[in-house]
């Protein structure tokens, strides 16, 4: 009799949801070699994630938005025109086909369209706040939360994002405010349609539909090449992404400023909202891996690095709630990916106490030497290559500076070739650097 879920121990888990990745039944590839080449990288970049040496070191490309400028455009015409976007990403799916084990799609490419639509003020890009060449979005810090407002977080967060969350960050969502809250229709839901009655309410929502039908066509460009990129032998780590609980306080509710402040005024209500957070951040992440079909949860760190604040803080506010998340989402079967953004020297002697093989570190500006004797004897490992060498070195000097990082990462295996950050301005001779140093420095 076969065991269900919740019977499964976490490598039964995982190596149920790792069965269609490794052998994909609803895939046509576009050739024999195609097929072949997909197993290989499915195995290769497995094996490195779950802490094992396969055939060589992994590379993955640090393109960002390169393939955009590539194909002779920009990050505002991908932002606008869908089917440019779509083309491009192509382009540099068959011209670097030999060059990577990994391709990154647009999925980080955001419709310029639907963004204005919904007048969205967490960011700023080309051509709306950013002078049209800029390669790269900005996003806009603020107060969303104020300082006083804990109390209201704690006592209702879905309403406190409906009412109070949605219409700071959303021009489209202002009306929102003067809604009933969902919580008050407790027992009276017949009159749950009365606020829909007044036309701007409707507008609101029909702007929103508007931007969703708006999305559908931005969406099934990024869902053609997902199928061109698999049906050319490049698997895809099939998952969702999160954000580290501090960091949902941080960005979008409190801010820089805000956050920081409340870690010296008020850190019990800080605390309360970040442990009101971790399960719903716990929750969802399992929800989208489960809709996904995947088997990874990425989390871009912003707030944990060693220049944001003091190690006992760390221990207090950050890394606690952090690891609840990772260990929960192992018990599920899920490998974890953490994106440790700027330095995370001071922080390597919390962060690699997890079981072998289920987590995976990408270090921004951390030493890879140090990383890989005290983290890499659990989790694995990747990053480090600058954004600047990518962007002003040669080819030379790019294969040499991974030389070493191979030489210092790679033995034993659980080591890929990465970016520690995008780096869209490069150019493709300095992006080919990396593989081929792999292929001449990196076989096992």
């Amino acid at each position: 009799m076969e065991k269900s879920w919740k019977d499964l121990t976490p490598e039964e888990k995982r190596a149920k949801r790792i069965e269609p990745y490794l052998n994909p039944v609803d895939i046509k590839f576009n050739s024999e070699k195609a097929a072949r080449l997909y197993k290989e990288r499915a195995n290769r970049l497995l094996k490195a994630y779950m802490n094992e040496q396969p055939d060589r070191v992994p590379v993955s490309l640090p393109s960002g938005n390169f393939p955009a400028y590539y194909a002779g455009g920009n990050l505002h015409k991908a932002m606008y025109d869908y089917k440019f976007l779509r083309q491009a990403w192509t382009k540099f799916l068959h011209d670097f086909k030999d060059y990577t084990d990994t391709i990154s799609g647009p999925g980080l490419i955001h419709s310029g369209k639907a963004l204005e639509m919904i007048d969205n003020r967490l960011l700023k890009w080309p051509g709306h706040g950013l002078g049209l060449n800029v390669s790269s979005y900005q996003f806009v810090e603020g107060e969303y939360m104020k300082a006083d407002e804990y109390d209201a977080l704690l006592r209702d967060p879905s309403d406190f994002a409906m009412r109070v969350l949605l219409p700071r960050t959303y021009g489209v969502a202002k009306v929102f405010e003067t809604l009933p809250s969902y919580s008050s229709m407790l027992g009276m839901t017949l009159g749950f349609a009365d606020q829909f009655i007044r036309p701007e309410v409707q507008e609101a929502y029909q702007t929103l539909i508007n931007a969703g039908k708006e999305m559908m066509e931005w969406r099934k460009e990024l869902m053609g090449f997902s199928q061109e990129a698999l049906a050319e032998g490049f698997p895809a780590f099939r998952g969702a992404m999160a954000v580290a609980p501090f960091d949902c306080i941080g960005d979008s509710l409190r801010g820089t400023q805000g956050v920081i402040l409340d870690m010296y005024r008020q850190p019990e209500k800080l605390l309360a909202a970040i442990d009101m957070v971790t399960p719903i951040v716990i929750q969802q992440a399992i929800q989208s891996v489960n809709a996904s079909k995947g088997f990874v949860v990425s989390f871009p760190l912003h707030k944990g690095d060693d220049t944001f604040m003091s190690d006992k803080q760390f221990e207090k506010f950050y890394w606690p709630s952090l690891k609840k998340v990772a260990d929960a989402l192992i018990e599920e079967g899920i490998m974890v990916s953490m994106f440790a953004e700027g330095k995370y020297q001071r922080r390597l002697d919390y962060i690699h106490d997890f079981p072998k093989g289920w987590v995976h570190w990408l270090f921004d500006q951390t030493n890879m030497a140090d990383a890989k004797r005290i983290v890499g004897r659990n989790c694995s490992i990747a990053g480090n290559v600058p954004a600047s060498l990518m962007c002003t070195g040669t080819p030379a000097a790019i294969k040499e500076y991974c030389r070493q990082l191979i030489e210092n990462c790679a033995p034993g295996g659980g080591y890929m070739l990465s970016g520690g950050a995008s780096a869209s301005e490069t150019s493709a001779e300095n992006l080919r650097a990396l593989m081929e140093a792999a292929l001449e420095y990196g076989v096992y």
